[in-house]
């Protein structure tokens, strides 16, 4: 009989952000040895054309963490597996209090993306490791996995975060540059305002250069303060050569977006040091070469692969001097960049996760 895999996203109402890439990656991979069931957002609008997963729209976004601990009880008390895809700090403690007693092995399994430490966190988690040996600890990059291994926890794996084949798209065409891209959710942390302050040097400059954006929001549709004037201010520059999108996009409209495209990601570098960008990988799929910010994991890969460049200064002026030698040498970093996209698709193929999941 299939294993029953319960898959714990609250957040998940829609296709935008790393919520749904990730678990539609995962359903991907999946085959007919498990029963994925998807605990997500209550107003969720989604389908999966997996015959293998259940959908359970289950959350309201203001009381999640209170339905979380219930939900964690209940399936603890069956003997089905229990992931949860985007862990922080308080599910550790919330599946804690909701077991009885030890979880047993093999049962609870746990996915951080990353991790922010001081040593108020580092005390909670030797405490929680010693009272939850068996919780199984995954984690894209190994700054995060030697957080968990130095508290303690047993069993700890480094799984490179997800890409789902079957939504990517390699063009084997040789497409000119057409755009300046930024793709995803419109957040401060991922240069959002940045990329603001670009177009609006743009116009002042009268640059006639096209720049497509997503603005829709990550979590609920929603934004933060800052997020929301910079969307203001971007709607008064009124630059001609201006598209965006508001609205979520389909997964194939999404990939078709980064056709001909230079992506910018003047990422945060504290928030991005040690953080893989569900972006870049899509990014580096689609074949689409990538600006971004210095001492990053999204600068590494750019290195790595010599797809992008990458800018110590993220001021419009010495950002634009960089875009230039992208589009001057289009083809190449083109080429590169589709090059890491058929390498990261091999090293980020689901199925690692899924598999981890299976033992």
């Amino acid at each position: 009989m299939p294993s029953v895999i319960n898959i714990v996203e609250p957040t998940l109402t829609s296709q935008a952000g790393h919520c749904y890439s990730f678990v539609s990656a995962l359903c991907a991979a999946s085959d007919e040895h498990s029963t994925l069931r998807l605990w997500i957002g209550r107003q969720a609008d989604l389908t999966f054309a997996e015959k293998n997963v259940q959908l359970r729209c289950h959350f309201f976004r203001k009381i999640r963490r209170l339905q979380s601990y219930f939900l964690y009880k209940k399936l603890l008390l069956t003997p089905d597996k229990l992931f949860i895809a985007t862990a922080g700090s308080a599910d550790l403690m919330l599946l804690n209090w909701a077991a009885k007693s030890t979880i047993p092995p093999n049962r609870a399994y746990l996915y951080f993306h990353w991790f922010n430490t001081n040593e108020k966190k580092r005390t909670r988690l030797r405490e929680l490791a010693q009272k939850q040996p068996n919780l199984v600890i995954f984690a894209p990059t190994e700054s995060v996995v030697e957080v968990f291994q130095d508290a303690g926890f047993g069993q700890v794996s480094l799984i490179p975060y997800p890409v789902s084949q079957t939504q990517t798209q390699h063009f084997s065409e040789n497409i000119p540059f057409r755009h300046l891209l930024y793709a995803g959710a419109a957040r401060q942390d991922k240069g959002f305002s940045r990329v603001v302050d670009l177009i609006a040097y743009f116009k002042e400059s009268d640059f006639q250069i096209p720049v497509v954006l997503q603005i829709s929001g990550e979590h609920y549709d929603k934004y933060d303060d800052a997020t929301r004037v910079d969307i203001q201010r971007l709607k008064a520059i009124d630059y001609s050569p201006l598209q965006f999108y508001e609205e979520t996009l389909t997964s194939e409209a999404y990939i078709k977006i980064f056709s001909g495209a230079i992506c910018l990601q003047l990422y945060s570098q504290e928030v991005f040091a040690g953080r893989v960008s569900g972006v870049t990988l899509d990014a580096f799929s689609a074949g689409s070469p990538t600006v971004t910010t210095a001492d990053t994991w999204i600068a590494r890969m750019v290195t790595r692969f010599s797809a992008g460049v990458i800018v110590e200064d993220s001021t419009p002026p010495e950002v634009w001097i960089r875009i230039q030698k992208v589009m001057e040498e289009y083809a190449d970093y083109r080429g590169r960049a589709c090059e890491a996209g058929h390498v990261l698709q091999e090293e980020n193929s689901a199925k690692n996760l899924y598999q981890a999941l299976l033992n």
